[in-house]
């Protein structure tokens, strides 16, 4: 990985050290792929391709037919033949083995190869079919309605370039191009140590007096949305013997470990002093944004760590602005694929911004976004609204509706 400064210049005063966009650049140099892969067609959804896929073979590999109907010749039809004798059908993998000649028809499925002979599909809409006798109403039609060999594809293109997210669209690709399997960027492996004396599992709250721990699973799952491979969490008391203990089993087989609370500067907020004897290294620490002021990224080795505040708004904000990218850098996509602003008016106005950079829950609403009112970190029933971040300047004044806003997909 590779070593990062902070320029003096980054630095911000008022307790928090550093702008959002000077963490989000070491965060961008330390976000490098992990290393390549070979994995099969079953095992290649979501991941990211670090080599080309090329065709195989012609897409199609034969002629075929395009549409339901009757195999014909088109020498046949420019003769004015509107009566064809039928000697045979043709379906897709059991074709038709015999020659097709003057004045003959091939009854033919959609996806069947073309007999020998026959250039022409006379669609089963336009024709009467009667015993053995196949007659043309009408007019000859314009199209062929034959898929050429090699009309889609020629063997050896590039069907799907390196970089490419293997959504269910590029599988179709990389299947029909005779890919058994690809080559692509090993996907990160994350764990989550959520932390507090107060926290027991979902479901087990009201008999133990305890809170929810919220945000494990929470990311998790946005750890596997941004192509993560999740390997569980833990959850540890502000104990420092027991976060060593507990960091140092999931960084045995992790890439990344996320540290859900501990971040801040209580008495019981250790989650970074605790690690230092693993031997990690801080990248950064506090940055000027609200919320999520205490995030924070390190290494330990070749492993990441990133903390996470424990209020459930900022954490989830936190993880989607700094864990989403971090995961999308290191899974071969880049950490720009996590970031994509949009600008979009307001449907209401807002009032102004603090003097550090706020990052809003909203929702999308018509064609703008909406800020939620009553914005609060500690909260979470808004976070089943939100849908949408938006980015607002330190000392931004007061906003009006219309007003266009630099926007991101929560």
């Amino acid at each position: 990985m590779k070593h990062v400064r902070v320029p003096i210049d980054e630095r911000v005063p008022c307790g928090a050290a550093l702008r959002f966009d000077a963490a989000q650049a070491i965060l961008a140099a330390v976000a490098q792929p992990l290393g390549t892969e070979r994995v099969s067609l079953a095992r290649a959804g979501r991941r990211v391709l670090a080599e080309p896929v090329r065709a195989a073979m012609d897409i199609p590999a034969r002629d075929l037919a395009a549409m339901d109907g009757f195999a014909v010749r088109e020498a046949d039809l420019a003769a004015g033949w509107r009566r064809f004798a039928v000697i045979g059908a043709a379906y897709p993998g059991a074709p038709f083995h015999g020659v097709i000649g003057s004045g003959e028809a091939v009854r033919i499925m959609t996806g069947a190869l073309m007999p020998a002979g026959a250039d022409r599909v006379l669609m089963r809409e336009l024709v009467s079919a009667e015993a053995s006798i196949a007659t043309l109403d009408g007019a000859v039609p314009a199209k062929p309605h034959v898929r050429l060999r090699g009309s889609d594809t020629v063997a050896g293109t590039v069907v799907l370039p390196a970089g490419k997210l293997l959504d269910p669209r590029a599988l179709v690709v990389a299947a029909a191009a005779d890919a058994a399997e690809l080559i692509v960027w090993r996907a990160p492996r994350v764990r989550v140590i959520a932390t507090g004396d107060e926290l027991v599992p979902a479901g087990e709250a009201r008999a133990r007096g305890g809170i929810p721990d919220s945000l494990s699973e929470a990311v998790l799952l946005l750890a596997r949305q941004w192509g993560a491979r999740p390997l569980g969490a833990v959850q540890v008391r502000d104990d420092e013997a027991l976060l060593v203990a507990a960091a140092e089993a999931a960084l045995a087989d992790a890439d990344v470990l996320v540290l859900c609370g501990g971040a801040s500067r209580g008495d019981r907020d250790f989650a970074r002093s605790a690690l230092l004897p693993l031997g990690l290294e801080l990248l950064f620490a506090d940055v000027a944004i609200k919320p999520g002021k205490p995030v924070w990224l390190g290494r330990i080795g070749t492993r990441l760590v990133l903390g996470l505040p424990g209020n459930p708004t900022a954490a989830m904000t936190v993880a989607r602005l700094f864990l989403a990218p971090l995961l999308a850098g290191l899974g071969g996509r880049g950490v720009q694929a996590a970031l994509r602003w949009e600008s979009l008016p307001l449907t209401q106005g807002i009032e102004a911004n603090g003097d550090r950079e706020a990052f809003l829950c909203a929702e999308r609403a018509d064609a703008g976004v909406q800020v939620i009112a009553g914005q609060s970190a500690s909260g979470q029933s808004m976070l089943a609204r939100a849908d949408m971040l938006v980015r607002r300047l330190p000392g931004e004044p007061a906003l009006a509706a219309g007003s266009t806003m630099s926007s991101l997909r929560f």
